[in-house]
């Protein structure tokens, strides 16, 4: 059960202090080198977007009988450089490791296995972080899968973990999405990004 913890300007909190953390409202926070960072909440689009493709990915898992779920911004992952924790748009991972998430914080913690993908959406707010910084903590979390959505420039990055690095590639327009995790989904950035035009 979550506690409240009063916090002075320059304190900063633990790994454990975050997980039990609440301030009595609904925001969602990150946790970046002990700051609590709020969630700013998405556009319209962004939340149409997140849901698209978790919705997706739950029809693909479904269809091929994969013992994975996909969970949309309810999953924590932290970080092992310094007190970082994520929460991505949208996770995959597998079912038993979902079980064990049940009854505690959602949480993967470091040194436990990665999920299997996770999707950033970016928004003007946070390029710059899901480019760079997520990148970089991602990559150290050795998640073998990781989508850039980015609305604002029309083009989806799919990074995929060779070899310990991230290789990256671009998709814009009708290009259909490469992905090694779900390689028979037909998707294309613009009905990722015009997730109404589908629906």
């Amino acid at each position: 059960m979550a506690t409240t913890i009063a916090l002075s300007v320059d304190q900063r909190l633990t790994f454990a202090d975050y997980l039990t953390y609440s301030d009595g409202t609904d925001t969602l926070y990150e946790l970046v080198q002990g700051e609590l960072l709020p969630m700013p909440l998405g556009t319209g689009l962004h939340g149409d977007i997140s849901d698209f493709l978790n919705m997706r990915f739950q029809s693909e898992i479904v269809r091929l009988n994969h013992p994975w779920v996909a969970r949309q911004m309810v999953i924590g992952l932290q970080s092992p450089r310094g007190y970082r924790c994520r929460i991505p748009d949208v996770v995959v991972l597998p079912r038993e490791q979902w079980h064990t998430l049940r009854q505690r914080e959602a949480v993967i913690t470091a040194g436990q296995n990665p999920p299997l993908l996770v999707v950033e959406v970016v928004s003007p707010s946070t390029k710059t972080t899901d480019y760079r910084q997520k990148r970089a903590e991602y990559n150290v979390l050795e998640i073998p899968e990781y989508w850039i959505v980015d609305p604002l420039e029309r083009k989806i990055t799919i990074l995929i973990l060779v070899e310990g690095l991230y290789d990256a590639q671009e998709f814009c327009g009708d290009e259909v999405l490469q992905s090694p995790t779900f390689p028979e989904l037909t998707l294309t950035p613009n009905k990722v990004l015009d997730p109404a035009v589908e629906s």
